[in-house]
């Protein structure tokens, strides 16, 4: 009998999980949240549960009881969590564990130790990983955070340490501003994860954020398959991404890769994982964390390895050895993802939601595209902005760059704004093309403007024209009001480009 794999996810990433689970001729099962009834991967699936989740508090993918009860209902043998929601919560991956659901992922300990920074800094030391100076653990009041922040110099940053996603998080230039940091970023951790200890690092002012993927099993093989870029980000959430990185010598990857294996090893890590790394301005480089699920920016690791990490996901669940070797791991190549959400870059990233009119992705065969919607689809405020992203593989970094423009240049939305824009602009700017820009980016470079069209002030004119003479012929006599919307400035937009 075929085993059956429940998703306890959404979207894209749902859609992602089912490809690979196909692969190996698992059945794929999914749940239909009343915030999302029609949503494009339930079209997928093998089976759909009806979620019944009008009423609850909160959507399925965050119930953990009624996940597992209704995977058991619905005889499941696999669980994947995807990411985010309950993907690193250890009491989820416990709970399915003691209800006879293989969970896929690593141990409910190793979820909880990965969790809380300090204690995975702890153990990082152990394996020999560098660490940014800090506080040996939680400080236990704003006055403790101040003495050693004094200790060390500012800048310095407030984490959460059991924190994620930026949450928990504060940036700290001067004493007098300590205490309501501290306060700020603990009632934060103690809404978001039910913890609120805060440790104490130097704030390293201008950094690069890398990423190393990690594959083990459970028979404590453990490779790398090398770094991903994810400098580029906002409010600690990642944009575009890139592997490998450009700061990066096959040296340094040696040196790097080997640390992160080593430290896997140590703490018997088993599924894919992504060991953490800040490198400074001066090319040091720190441990930050361990994520222990599969990433956003995954794809990108695929592109230039071949590796499909949500089979081998599976697979080690399933108790497989790894058979690949570290020598096996080839990078060639470079890929670049754009994240596709339907936020404003012109307007603070501000959330867009409602229906997509219409909505085309660029075909090329060194495009990936990975989404949850199509033409009509409807983005709704219950969940993440992400709708898609756009992968691209090129031979080098110059070419994956032009090629990535140029798949942008051919993606189009009508009915919603997009970081698209926002993505184009990065590409093309200087500090990406030299491969110099850091985590701070966004706040220090970025300005609207640089999204500015040369048509936008005569599309601005043609709008206000065409609502100027609706309103004057409506009001000369009985002529209705003009009620198509689809006619908006995206639509004069794309009408002025050809």
């Amino acid at each position: 009998m075929k085993r059956k794999l429940l998703i306890a996810n959404r979207g894209e990433i749902a859609i992602r999980i089912i490809r690979a689970a196909h692969k190996l001729g698992l059945i794929t099962i999914v749940f239909q949240s009343d915030r999302e009834p029609d949503a494009l991967y339930l079209q997928f699936a093998d089976e759909v549960i009806q979620a019944g989740d009008a009423n609850d508090e909160k959507p399925i993918f965050l119930n953990p009881e009624k996940i597992v009860q209704l995977a058991l209902d619905h005889q499941a043998d696999l669980l994947h969590p995807g990411y985010g929601f309950l993907s690193e919560n250890p009491d989820f991956a416990a709970l399915c564990i003691s209800k006879g659901l293989n969970f896929i992922g690593p141990s409910p300990e190793l979820i909880r130790d990965m969790g809380l920074k300090t204690v995975a800094k702890n153990m990082a030391v152990e394996a020999g990983l560098p660490l940014v100076p800090g506080s040996n653990g939680p400080v236990g009041n704003a006055q403790a955070a101040r003495d050693y922040a004094d200790s060390i110099g500012y800048p310095v940053i407030l984490k959460a340490s059991a924190g994620g996603g930026g949450r928990g998080m504060r940036i700290v230039e001067k004493p007098e501003t300590l205490e309501r940091h501290f306060k700020s970023a603990y009632d934060e951790a103690l809404a978001a994860f039910g913890n609120g200890d805060i440790f104490v690092e130097r704030y390293l002012q201008n950094p690069k954020h890398l990423e190393f993927q990690i594959l083990g099993d459970k028979h404590g093989n453990v490779i790398h398959l090398g770094e991903r870029e994810c400098s580029l980000q906002r409010k600690h959430q990642k944009i575009v991404e890139e592997a490998p990185s450009a700061s990066v010598s096959a040296a340094l990857r040696d040196e790097m890769g080997a640390l992160a294996v080593k430290f896997a090893q140590k703490i018997g890590y088993f599924s894919a994982g992504t060991i953490e790394y800040i490198m400074d301005e001066d090319g040091s480089y720190y441990f930050m964390e361990m994520n222990t699920r599969i990433q956003v920016e995954h794809p990108v690791t695929e592109m230039i390895t071949g590796v499909d990490l949500v089979e081998w996901q599976i697979k080690v669940a399933l108790g497989e050895i790894l058979t690949l070797s570290q020598t096996d791991v080839k990078i060639q190549g470079w890929a670049i993802e754009c994240r596709v959400n339907t936020e404003d870059p012109q307007n603070r990233f501000s959330p867009q939601t409602g229906f997509i009119d219409t909505i085309h992705f660029p075909q090329d065969p060194t495009i990936r595209i990975e989404t949850g919607v199509v033409s009509g689809s409807v983005v709704t405020p219950y969940f993440d902005s992400m709708i898609a992203k756009i992968i691209v593989y090129g031979s080098s970094r110059e070419d994956a760059i032009a090629r990535t423009l140029n798949a942008l240049n051919h993606f189009s939305l009508i009915g919603l704004k997009t970081t698209v824009p926002f993505c184009k602009a990065v590409l093309q700017h200087p500090d990406f093309v030299n491969a110099t820009y850091t985590t701070r980016w966004v706040d220090q470079v970025y300005t609207p403007e640089m999204l500015e069209n040369d048509d936008d002030e005569l599309i601005g004119a043609l709008a206000a024209t065409i609502m100027y003479a609706s309103e004057y012929l409506q009001l000369q006599g009985d002529i209705p009001a003009y009620e198509n919307d689809a006619l908006n400035v995206w639509v004069l937009n794309k009408r002025l480009n050809y």
